[in-house]
């Protein structure tokens, strides 16, 4: 990697830390730390919101899985885009309103304890600890995949590069909290965006065009062009199904409450929406064309590129699908624009990880320290002790990242699953249905997680090859319904839902 690609890289690395000093002026409480005084504008708050779910997953995931199999793995793409979508329809603004309605929730947990009115505090601790649980896991393996980009690019160890990438993220999301992690994020988005419709523009101008491009694809498989071919129903359902994923996700969601007005939801569901449906294309074209396009590259210029390859079926293709956007970037870019386009790629994965490690010291400070021992701890005490839950939090993630072959990467799914099983029936129960019960919610978020580990781990594969997040959210609805029509709600939680009723139609 060239002297002149690193500076870029590093420059944009330094853009992150400035942004985490700005911010640390702006946080003065809790609720600035958490939420940003829920003050976010819809374009920061869309762009924030696609940017922390989308992951490494959309540079570098995606593109790698349709270089190698073709168009049949875009069917996860179609079930992401229209559930991010129906998020943004049906959950965006009744969170926003409900959760100031509900005591100023300022936490997904804290939102589900004020929603019921649950004094024994047994919701708000069961679902901070599903989420502490899922979030380790899930911020070790961005660590991995950070760690891994630093190291294939610039020649580090994989132990330098892990801790380097660390101690970055945990810095800007110390200082600033979720002000820093919100515009970083808003950059970060910016960013991918740019990265995602500029790559395969000009890679298929050196194809000759789309129709070009497609041609040269099918001659080499015909059925990369096929998104049916040799898929079977329960591959597309479980592909389609990351989608309910969505009304879960805590890092998600909590854009929606942050925002500063319900009436900028419009606004921020038009901006997200383009930005994924956008970004998506881009990543799909990205995986389709680099197959034609390395099949027909000088061996010599890629290994100079540091860019390895095999052959198989006597075609040259990459010895690591995942690297195709990487791979374009150096041969099709001048030195100063593959470093931003690898900053895109870190973009990625840190916006990713700094939303986990807020989501997850806001379960300490806010659903555990507040809650269980000190009902009374001032805004600053509480601010500092989210500060050292990311540090602990981040140090136990990234010692669990220490051997990158760690199979903590396999829980990723794990962990979609497992919010969008625990949470997502429950999220949505809450905000339409006023007879969902404490007891209910409680048993469903049990239920949904479980049945994704039990599923995952002893019913996957043969006639049960569906991902595991279909039985959980279907379980999860049936026993929360169940449970919730053998009890009754208190008067004035019947209130504040017909409050938020009343407030949506405003």
């Amino acid at each position: 990697m060239g002297l002149t690609t690193l500076i870029t890289f590093i420059v944009y690395l330094l853009g992150m830390l400035v942004i985490g000093l700005i911010m640390y002026r702006m946080t003065n409480n809790l609720s600035d730390y958490v939420l940003g005084g829920r003050n976010l504008g819809p374009g920061v708050a869309a762009l924030s919101a696609g940017a922390s779910d989308m992951s490494g997953w959309l540079l570098l995931g995606l593109p790698g899985a349709i270089y190698a199999s073709g168009m049949s793995e875009a069917w996860m793409a179609i079930g992401l885009a229209v559930g991010a979508y129906l998020n943004w329809q049906f959950v965006a603004k009744r969170l926003r309103i409900y959760t100031e309605v509900a005591n100023n929730s300022i936490t997904i947990p804290d939102f589900l304890e004020n929603r019921f009115k649950d004094k024994s505090h047994i919701l708000r601790v069961i679902s901070a600890l599903v989420i502490l649980l899922f979030f380790t896991f899930y911020t070790s393996s961005g660590m991995v995949a950070g760690a891994k980009l630093f190291e294939a690019s610039f020649g580090l160890s994989y132990d330098s590069a892990l801790w380097i990438g660390t101690i970055v993220v945990v810095s800007y999301t110390l200082l600033g909290g979720f002000l820093a992690v919100a515009w970083t994020d808003f950059f970060q988005g910016i960013l991918m965006f740019l990265a995602l419709i500029v790559v395969p523009i000009v890679a298929l101008n050196q194809m000759g065009g789309w129709s070009d491009a497609v041609q040269a694809v099918g001659e080499i498989d015909p059925s990369h062009l096929n998104m049916v071919q040799g898929v079977g129903i329960m591959a597309i359902i479980s592909s389609l199904a990351w989608g309910l994923g969505y009304f879960g996700q805590p890092h998600i969601i909590v854009r929606f409450m942050a925002l500063r007005s319900p009436k900028d939801v419009p606004k921020a569901k038009f901006i997200g929406t383009t930005w994924m449906i956008l970004g998506l294309y881009g990543s799909i074209f990205t995986g389709f064309v680099g197959l034609a396009f390395i099949s027909t590259q000088d061996v010599s210029v890629l290994s100079n590129l540091g860019i390895q390859v095999t052959t198989e079926n006597g075609l040259q293709v990459l010895a690591d699908p995942e690297k195709i956007f990487i791979a374009f970037s150096q041969i099709l870019f001048h030195p100063v624009v593959a470093g931003v386009l690898l900053a895109a790629i870190l973009s990625a994965i840190m916006s990713t990880i700094d939303s986990q490690l807020l989501v997850s010291s806001s379960a300490v400070a806010e659903d555990f320290y507040k809650a269980i021992f000190r009902k009374k701890a001032s805004g600053k005490e509480l601010v500092w002790i989210g500060r050292v839950a990311t540090i602990i939090i981040a140090l136990i993630a990234a010692l669990i990242a220490m051997n990158p072959e760690s199979s903590v990467l396999e829980l990723v799914s794990y962990a979609w699953a497992g919010f969008g099983a625990a949470f997502g029936p429950i999220i949505l129960l809450s905000l339409l249905w006023k007879g969902i019960t404490r007891n209910g919610a409680l048993a469903g978020i049990l239920v949904g997680a479980i049945t994704v580990i039990v599923w995952g781990e002893l019913l996957s594969g043969g006639l049960f090859d569906l991902y595991e997040i279909v039985p959980g959210f279907i379980l999860n609805v049936i026993v929360t319904v169940i449970v919730s029509l053998f009890g009754s709600n208190k008067p004035e939680v019947v209130e504040e839902f017909d409050k938020t009723a009343t407030l949506m139609k405003e």
